[in-house]
Parts: C-alpha cells; structure tokens; sequence
C-alpha cells in the first residue's frame, strides 16, 4: 500500500510570479484581515475563529461556498521565516476545531486527513516567485477541486497586491 505523503506521489506544486515585493506576498499570508480578502475561492468567503501568525500558532477557519455549504479547516503554523517561508498544516475539522474525516463532510474518501503546505517566497527582478508544495497527490488535487481553488485563491492575491 502506497503512503500518502510518499515522494513518489507527484505532490501539488504551483508556481505563480507576482509584480509586488515579497514583503508585501508574506505580509498577505500573516494577518487574518489580509486573509479574509483572498484567501478562499472566486465566489466563496473565508472566516476566521482562531488565527495565531507565530511557530506552533494555530488557526481554525470556514471556507463559505455560495451555495452556503461549510468548509472548515484548522491548522498549525510549523515554520515561519520572514519574508521567504511559511509552512503549516491543514486539516479537515468540524466547528468545534475537532478533526473530522474527509468523507464524513462530503469529501473524497482518498483526500488525506491533514496535508502541509510549505509556501517558499524568492525576490526576482518584476517582483516575488512563489512556489507552493501541499502533501496531497496532484491528480486528486485536481480531480477535487483543491488544485483549482489554490489558482484561484492566487488570482486574488494577484488583485489584491495590485
């Protein structure tokens, strides 16, 4: 049986180039305000119950679909360097902040318990790169709707920082 974090399971990677400095990029990553304008799907809305920015901080949020579905979300801040890193988990949970089973809220049985996400920020001369890993297959990244949603949530970011 294959693990789901083994390394021979093409992980999700994007990479997306944006025309601000990377002091602005990390800056959007740290504050529940800056969060709350970009950091959830086209169409949907994030909020916040818990945000604590700091190595070991934890977080717990909603994702808001249209259609009014719940998508909830907590986490732990694992690394942070300033302007350049930030890696943390992500874990599907119910409201309470209790871990939930992905298929229990309506997700695809494959879809791993918790994933990391490791955001790596670098200055290039038309503003920052940044590279995103998340511990999930790619192919089930995509087949979700996960994959999709991070562009998305980049396209945001991308407005906002202009």
């Amino acid at each position: 049986m294959q693990k789901k974090n083994d390394l021979a399971v093409p992980q999700v990677l994007i990479v997306r180039e944006f025309s601000a400095p990377r002091e602005l990029v990390f800056e959007a990553w740290t504050s529940e305000s800056q969060l709350c304008h970009w950091f959830a799907p086209s169409g949907c809305q994030i909020r916040y119950r818990k945000f604590d920015f700091r190595e070991g901080g934890e977080y717990h949020s909603c994702i808001l679909t249209p259609d009014g579905k719940e998508c909830w979300c907590r986490g732990e801040y694992r690394k942070i360097q300033q302007p350049e890193l930030i890696e943390f988990t992500m874990a599907v949970s119910n409201a309470a902040m209790q871990p939930v089973e992905p298929q229990d809220v309506g997700m695809d049985p494959q879809w791993p318990r918790e994933t990391i996400v490791t955001v790596f920020l670098e200055e290039i001369p038309t503003g920052t790169r940044l590279t995103l890993r998340q511990t999930v297959d790619e192919a089930l990244a995509k087949r979700t709707g996960a994959h999709p949603s991070w562009l998305s949530m980049f396209d945001r970011l991308a407005e906002r920082l202009n």
